[in-house]
């Protein structure tokens, strides 16, 4: 399985099936290799899939991030299995431990330590599975711990809302062989302004979780950079800014760094696919 040397991240929440159709077309066309997506209050992660993966030709899918407490760990085994049997090995199974508030006041289940409750479930899904290690599977590492779990147990690891400067640490962790598929959230909106109000705005639902919280303080941001939605310097690190070559130098800083990988995720207002499908061509060639 080849995941390319770009991607494409996108909140497939927003889209209906008519939309999710146009955005694949557009990525696939664009030559991407890949398209990622989350799980979060909508689509449910394997359904999605199988949707995804029916309506391309050549795109690696992957789940980023599939909530573990969604499915017990015999059910995300076979789906992956079931989903690379069906659609000619296009499936990557990224998986994560979520954020108390989702797992617990969403879906009702109490919120385990994150180290065992992934290495559990991780037991689940590979017991008794020879060569389990090589399966198409990715955890969303961001802590040292997560990293060294991914390591040792999967494929490599999908970190989410990081730096380059987290990208190298996480290549080290992971060391040679792995895959290390980066997201990186751009914004193509020519007034900085605006392009800083969209981060803030995509950013918020990431801001009260102590998951993201804690890695942007290891990543050497301070309490007062993340105040109040994130200062200019913490924002334009999140979401690329100013301008096709400013955001191209941002994205090869992740591959010099060691990622193996990176996913681009647009940023634009509500609705504005336009804005979207200039981002993703004018970054194809990154």
């Amino acid at each position: 399985m080849n995941l390319g040397r770009l991607g494409v991240w996108y909140s497939t929440d927003k889209l209906d099936a008519a939309g999710l159709r146009a955005l694949l077309q557009t990525v696939e066309g664009l030559g991407y290799g890949s398209f990622w997506y989350p799980e979060s209050r909508g689509y449910e992660s394997l359904s999605l899939a199988g949707f995804l993966l029916g309506n391309s030709q050549k795109l690696v899918v992957g789940s980023s991030i599939a909530n573990i407490y969604a499915r017990d760990a015999f059910t995300a085994r076979r789906g992956m299995l079931s989903l690379n049997a069906l659609y000619g090995n296009r499936f990557v199974l990224g998986m994560g431990v979520s954020h108390k508030p989702m797992v617990e006041g969403l879906r009702g289940h109490s919120y385990e330590k994150p180290i065992p409750a992934m290495r559990g479930y991780l037991d689940g899904m590979q017991k008794g599975e020879a060569g389990s290690e090589d399966w198409p599977v990715v955890l969303a590492a961001l802590g040292p711990l997560m990293l060294k779990l991914a390591a040792a147990r999967t494929k490599g690891a999908v970190p989410y809302n990081v730096t380059p400067a987290h990208t190298a640490e996480a290549a080290a962790a992971l060391g040679p062989n792995k895959w290390l598929a980066v997201e990186q959230k751009v914004c193509l909106e020519p007034d900085l302004a605006k392009a800083r109000d969209l981060g803030r705005k995509e950013l918020s639902r990431y801001m009260p979780m102590p998951n993201y919280r804690n890695n942007w303080l290891r990543q050497g941001f301070t309490e007062a950079e993340l105040e109040n939605g994130g200062n200019d310097r913490f924002i334009d690190a999140m979401v690329l800014n100013g301008g096709v070559e400013n955001i191209k130098r941002g994205l090869r800083a992740h591959f010099t760094a060691g990622a193996t990988h990176v996913a681009i995720q647009p940023v634009h207002a509500e609705g504005d696919t336009a804005l979207r499908d200039a981002t993703l061509k004018a970054l194809a060639d990154t």
